[in-house]
């Protein structure tokens, strides 16, 4: 089953590699790309018996790209349908930056159904930009800037915000894929999805977060400053904060061995 219909008109498309896994993980990609940003994870996983399913989010990737529908609301919905239409209990959620934040609206909107275990990951929350009681974000300006340059310019705004993206030298050939990944999706669902990083606030979420929860976050994060990860970890009992010392924002390729090892073993803790 490729795709999910999450409401008239909107599918959602679905990778399900190793259905008959001994464990099942939800992957939520990040702004701007898709699932296949996942795709050194889904080398190696399936190879531990683990069942990785990785969604596009609306209006990225492979699927269905609406006008509407790119607050954090409806896309923790759609999270929601992806999980009950494959009959999903007892996952590991991961939330790599913009899917972190989905993925902590899912946990306090549908109070945590179906999932045993979260992994916050370069996690946009609580808060992606500065608010007067929350200094330790973005500037609001630097998001419209992005958003400004999404309707005049993407691929030269996707080809920036790679750079600033990873903190080891990735090749010109990966930086380039990165960017391509971006270009998957319509820029109105990239434009809309930065306005709801700009706007929301998930302060009041994280704290209902009941399940075991590990937060992997890059020191050196020029996205989401590490000191977010930190407040995050305040905030969520008996969460588990892990520092990647040389990453900044794509931990995941960054430091993919360590990433990877990681996640196994917190997938593994019982």
């Amino acid at each position: 089953m490729p795709y999910v219909k999450v409401e008239k008109g909107v599918r959602i498309f679905v990778e399900d590699l190793n259905p008959d896994g001994e464990q099942t993980v939800l992957f939520i990609h990040g702004w701007p790309a898709n699932h296949k940003m996942f795709e050194y994870q889904f080398n190696q996983l399936p190879k531990c018996g683990i069942r990785c399913i990785g969604v596009d989010i609306r209006g990225f990737g492979k699927s269905d790209k609406p006008w509407e529908g790119y607050s954090y609301d409806s896309l923790a919905d759609d999270i929601n349908c992806v999980i009950e239409t494959l009959d999903l209990d007892d996952i590991t959620l991961v939330g790599f930056s913009v899917g972190g934040a989905i993925a902590v609206r899912y946990m306090n909107r549908y109070s945590g159904y179906g999932i045993s275990k979260l992994a916050l990951v370069s996690a946009a929350v609580p808060v992606f930009t500065q608010r007067p009681d929350y200094p330790y974000s973005l500037p609001v300006g630097e998001v419209n800037k992005l958003i400004c340059q999404t309707y005049t310019d993407r691929p030269n705004m996707l080809s920036e915000f790679g750079k600033k993206f990873f903190a080891s030298n990735m090749s010109p050939q990966f930086l380039n894929w990165f960017s391509g990944l971006g270009l998957e999706a319509s820029g109105h669902a990239t434009a809309s999805l930065a306005i709801s990083l700009r706007d929301e606030d998930l302060r009041s979420d994280v704290q209902q977060i009941s399940v075991p929860t590990a937060i992997f976050h890059g020191i050196h994060d020029q996205i989401v400053a590490f000191a977010n990860a930190e407040i995050t970890h305040q905030n969520i009992s008996g969460s588990v904060l892990i520092p990647f010392e040389f990453s900044g924002h794509g931990l995941i390729n960054d430091e993919l061995d360590k990433f990877n090892y990681c996640l196994t073993q917190f997938l593994c803790m019982s």
